[in-house]
């Protein structure tokens, strides 16, 4: 499941996002957001995937990865792909992705 998962989030584009939810159902396992959420918390710190492009339904970030200046690491990250937050919340309609 965790390899599935991983492979699907490998496939989002630079400036884009996907939800928990589309992850799950996109490795063919519906319903299972929360287990792409715990496959992503516990991702190797080396790990090259891109797992700041994974917000939840309503768009909105992890708040829990922050780095030593206290800023959202996943906001930073979205933010240097050009993806920008309002109201602490990404723009589905706009960035979110449509494989």
């Amino acid at each position: 499941m965790q390899r599935q998962i991983l492979e699907v989030v490998a496939l989002i584009p630079s400036g884009k996002v996907a939800s928990y939810g589309q992850i799950a159902k996109l490795a063919g396992l519906p319903k299972h957001a929360r287990l792409v959420g715990y496959v992503l918390r516990h991702l190797d710190a080396q790990s090259d995937i891109a797992w700041y492009r994974v917000v939840n339904a309503q768009g909105k970030i992890s708040v829990t990865r922050c780095n030593a200046q206290g800023q959202n690491i996943q906001q930073a990250l979205l933010e240097k792909e050009g993806v920008y937050l309002l109201n602490h919340k990404v723009c589905l309609k706009t960035f979110g992705w449509q494989p």
